[in-house]
């Protein structure tokens, strides 16, 4: 008899995130660091075990290198199991034909296999992209009891930003009448989170049929969902009430980070009934010298402040020197903030130097816009980034 999973999880997480800009320039979206000790896969990854669901196949593309060694064999989310844990699935050349992933649904299909070799009952689609907490469990007994196809996780939005999303239209019951991709005018503020639970065999199906389709753009919420729904497929919405966030632009990665300061977080990632885990690198703990003052900030294992830190998120091992300022930033691991630099509502990356006297940014009662520095880069000393500037080579400010 075939050994099988009730439920597998498919992450999707080969995105380039291209709105994060020198973020994303040489590594996947998901694999961008987040809350001075995580990275953004974290949170799908941990929902996944704190859900119960031990197989997840994790769909990468753009840049993989490092979201794969991160994840390595799934050990830290408790994921290194025998028959099932984490599984990192990249492109790959089939007999017929080979190709990039040209779609959300395309690189579920091109993964098939993958599914049908644990033969669940269920399919849970993911996004790698998102910040938030939640029980796939409790959606998945849902999808049971309504007996629907196919269930979409929803979160109400600000009606004047709904826009932006892909709209449900759902009867009292909570079922789904009409999908609206980014509509002009939308009927509702009921918007899909990109998170679906699908009967595993109306999956391969429509997946299926989509392959087959040569004027589809091989999209769930553009191809898939709506052809299921004109099939007159039983499809209801999961109304979800917790903090959820599509980090998607340097502004809500910005915001996402702040949303983690204050004595009453917007966002608790130090609920340990719902832990957050990570792969957690090796450093000493963190060091605060006696000119050194951190406010209303979370700094990670390994940094060194001899400055002063305010509203700001510090990841592992950012040194910042004695006389140097950050406020309203956040700051990736191994950066170095020298003597006398200031750092204002900015997004510095990882092993970045910025010299001393430097000036990154403005106050961000006067910032025209959030700063970012990409990896790996020296902002010379005196010199002056000015507010909103996105920089992804050395800065010398001639």
């Amino acid at each position: 008899m075939q050994r099988k999973k009730e439920c597998v999880a498919m992450l999707l997480a080969g995105g380039q995130g291209s709105r994060l800009y020198a973020l994303t320039n040489n590594i996947a979206k998901p694999a961008v660091a987040f809350g001075a000790k995580y990275r953004i896969i974290d949170f799908p990854l941990s929902n996944c075990v704190n859900s119960g669901i031990d197989t997840v196949g994790v769909l990468t593309q753009y840049e993989p290198l490092e979201l794969n060694e991160y994840i390595g064999n799934g050990q830290p989310w408790d994921l290194d199991r025998s028959f099932g844990g984490v599984h990192i699935l990249s492109p790959y050349q089939a007999k017929k034909k080979s190709s990039w992933y040209e779609g959300t649904a395309n690189a579920i299909f091109q993964n098939m296999g993958f599914m049908k070799k644990y033969n669940p009952d269920y399919v849970l689609i993911l996004s790698g992209d998102h910040i938030y907490k939640m029980n796939y469990a409790k959606m998945l007994r849902a999808h049971i009891e309504t007996g629907a196809a196919c269930t979409v996780a929803a979160i109400e939005v600000l009606p004047e930003e709904a826009s932006r999303f892909g709209i449900l239209n759902v009867n009292e019951d909570g079922s789904i009448y009409q999908f609206e991709e980014k509509p002009k005018r939308p009927k509702s503020n009921l918007a899909s989170m990109g998170i679906y639970v699908f009967s595993a065999d109306k999956l391969y199906k429509y997946l299926e049929e989509d392959d087959r389709d040569p004027n589809s753009e091989k999209d769930f919420g553009k191809n898939v969902l709506p052809a299921m729904l004109g099939a007159g497929e039983k499809m209801f919405s999961y109304r979800f009430e917790g903090y959820w966030k599509d980090v998607g632009t340097i502004p809500a990665l910005w915001q996402s980070n702040m949303d983690l300061l204050g004595a009453e977080p917007a966002f608790d990632v130090g609920d340990a009934s719902w832990k957050i885990h990570s792969r957690n690198p090796l450093a000493p703990p963190e060091y605060i010298s006696e000119t050194g003052k951190v406010d209303d900030s979370m700094v990670a294992l390994g940094c060194e402040i001899s400055g002063s830190v305010r509203r700001s998120v510090l990841s592992s091992n950012v040194t910042v020197e004695e006389g140097a300022i950050v406020s309203d930033s956040v700051i990736m691991s191994s950066a170095v903030i020298k003597k006398g630099a200031k750092i204002y509502y900015s997004v510095i990356d990882e092993n970045v130097t910025v010299e001393e006297n430097a000036t990154v940014g403005a106050p961000k009662e006067n910032a025209v816009g959030i700063t970012v520095l990409g990896r790996n880069i020296t902002v010379a000393k005196g010199a002056s980034v000015p507010s909103g500037e996105i920089v992804d080579k050395d800065y010398k400010g001639e």
